[in-house]
């Protein structure tokens, strides 16, 4: 410090060090902070398909699986669960190989084995996908074959938007309607049944027409026919044979539902030939 007479006086270097704390070394300083009540992100119990914290992610999100025990989110019970929107992500808890697998054996007619590996883990994701999926195609052949047809023969074209409203009411209704039915007689049979293996096997029983309805472009009446007659007649059976084995506790009713079973199926591949198939160009 520097004083009135131009001189310098020198401050004591202890009592420096005992009014100024002195500084450490940067490298050996320690900060710590205190805990954080957010909730640590990934987290830690990873509940779902994906059970390695090491491997890539995918196709679907599956931290939202199921709600941890520690979730906020109420948990509702009794009826009011079908209200919840948690009660249903674990009917779509399904990657993309479940769904092709469930796919492929749903075109293998002969074989009863669809409930045994859907009974663990039925999904809805699959029949909402393959109906919206036939709805499109339903719509999209169905429109581009008129527009041509007028096209040929020089006449006025417009969309006509009932091909959609009523593919989606033929499928959707289709596909919840009958095994809400079916649930309903086998409960009065006494038979074992569940209402989601029975969506799960009715949507999945309705990929074959997907296909048909992409060869219904061929301008061949006879063809259409044939075509209509194969996949009701694939339909038909992989659900009647897959539903055999449990109805077969209904006592001697059991053939008279398979019977059912097996005409409503072909009774939906007629329909579908007589108001989706028949397209001229």
């Amino acid at each position: 410090m520097m004083t009135g007479g131009g001189k310098y006086t020198t401050i004591d270097n202890q009592k420096l060090q005992g009014s100024v704390p002195a500084v450490p070394d940067p490298s050996h300083v320690a900060v710590q902070f205190t805990d954080s009540n957010m909730q640590t992100f990934p987290p830690t119990g990873v509940q779902g398909k994906i059970s390695s914290a090491s491997g890539p992610p995918r196709d679907v999100d599956d931290t939202f699986s199921k709600p941890s025990s520690g979730s906020d989110e109420p948990q509702s019970s009794g009826w009011f669960r079908a209200f919840s929107v948690t009660s249903y992500k674990q009917y779509f808890d399904v990657d993309t190989s479940d769904v092709l697998d469930r796919i492929k054996d749903s075109l293998i007619p002969f074989r009863d084995s669809f409930n045994e590996k859907t009974s663990s883990n039925p999904d809805l994701y699959g029949p909402f996908w393959i109906c919206t999926t036939l709805i499109f195609v339903a719509a999209s052949i169905g429109t581009f074959v008129t527009y041509i047809a007028h096209k040929l023969q020089h006449k006025e074209w417009e969309y006509d938007i009932k091909i959609v409203t009523w593919s989606a009411g033929l499928f959707y209704g289709y596909v919840t309607i009958v095994p809400v039915l079916l649930y309903v007689i086998l409960k009065y049979f006494s038979a074992p049944s569940g209402l989601v293996q029975l969506l799960c096997l009715y949507g999945y029983s309705l990929f074959v027409f997907i296909p048909a309805l992409c060869l219904s472009l061929v301008p061949m009446v006879i063809f259409r026919w044939v075509v209509t007659a194969i996949a009701g007649f694939m339909s038909a059976t992989f659900v009647a044979i897959n539903l055999r084995a449990h109805i077969k506790s209904a006592g001697g009713s059991w053939f008279l539902i398979v019977a059912v079973i097996f005409l409503l199926q072909l009774a939906l591949s007629i329909v579908l030939k007589l108001y989706l198939f028949t397209v001229t160009v």
